[in-house]
């Protein structure tokens, strides 16, 4: 299957309106999947971060969520083609989608752009702009499908994160862990991984840059990626 090559499975991607992208390698790679039984993907796409965290944790149930028909179809051909069992694509709108189990975690590369002017592909604008879903109903879509101890993990460009913090601690969502993460050290930050939890704990700061100052990826960046990029 042609496709992006990682090292223990590949990513179709000719119908998805999103490709692969540095973002969603670093998220799947980032999120704290220790101790998670049921796994809930708003907006998979390609079902990259589903494959990623199967990858991390085996054992792992993953319902994968995907608005988009021709990303759904990407999607299941990568679970078909893909190590393991146990994700499930569920072509629905979060906002319709209805599970008969609570999830530990929930994880989304959601849409951002609340102003930006729209190009001519429908799918990519789906995937893109918040029309589809906005913040408060992916905040309103985890609490219904988590228990008391869910986690919300999102990744987002630094000023739609510092907005979606703001949101989550409205509605009663506490900040865990937030990595900021630069391109390179003479670049600000671009974009802030964030997880909250229901009750109130001790935040994590971290910060991140993706490649040293001679553009090469960063000590830390291949640390956390290795066991993905097939190059690395």
């Amino acid at each position: 299957m042609a496709g992006f090559a990682f090292k223990q499975f590949t990513v179709a991607q000719s119908r998805s309106a999103m490709k692969v992208s540095t973002d969603g390698v670093l998220f799947g790679a980032w999120v704290d999947v220790a101790g998670v039984q049921r796994m809930l993907d708003i907006g998979t796409g390609t079902g990259l971060l589903s494959l990623m965290c199967k990858q991390r944790a085996p054992a792992l149930t993953i319902d994968a969520v995907e608005i988009d028909a021709q990303a759904c179809l990407d999607a299941k051909d990568n679970i078909h083609a893909s190590p393991w069992q146990g994700i499930c694509i569920h072509q629905s709108p979060i906002q319709t989608f209805v599970s008969d189990q609570p999830y530990d975690l929930v994880i989304s590369n959601p849409p951002y752009f609340n102003y930006s002017l729209k190009g001519p592909d429908t799918a990519r604008n789906t995937a893109r702009h918040t029309d589809s879903l906005s913040f408060v109903q992916l905040i309103e879509a985890f609490f219904r499908h988590s228990d008391e101890a869910g986690r919300l993990a999102v990744i987002l460009p630094t000023q739609e994160g510092h907005e979606f913090v703001a949101l989550a601690e409205l509605r009663g969502l506490h900040l865990a862990r937030r990595c900021d993460v630069s391109m390179t050290p003479d670049k600000p930050v671009s974009r802030l991984m964030l997880e909250f939890h229901r009750n109130d704990t001790t935040q994590e700061l971290q910060s991140l840059c993706v490649r040293n100052k001679v553009g090469e990826y960063s000590a830390a960046f291949a640390d956390l990626c290795c066991d993905f990029y097939l190059k690395m």
